[in-house]
C-alpha cells in the first residue's frame, strides 16, 4: 500500500499561485471574494484557481475527479 502524503507535501507540489490562494482560502479561512479584492483580480479567477488546485491535489492522491 502506497503511503499517503501529508498536506504540506501535497501543497508543495502546486504552482506558487495555486498554493498561495488555496492556503488563504482553506487554511486561513479567507473568502474567495476577499482574496480577489486584495489581489485585484476577478472573483471568478480566484474560484478557477481554487478549482484547479483542488483537482491537482485530488490527482496527487489518485482520487477520481468530482463531477
Amino acid at each position: 500500500m502506497k503511503p499517503v502524503p501529508t498536506l504540506a507535501n501535497l501543497l508543495a507540489t502546486l504552482p506558487d499561485e495555486e498554493r498561495f490562494i488555496l492556503t488563504l482560502h482553506y487554511l486561513k479561512g479567507i473568502p474567495a471574494e476577499e482574496i480577489a479584492e486584495k489581489l485585484g483580480v476577478p472573483h471568478k479567477s480566484v474560484l478557477a484557481v481554487v478549482d484547479m488546485g483542488k483537482k491537482r491535489l485530488l490527482a496527487a492522491l489518485d482520487f477520481p475527479p468530482f463531477p
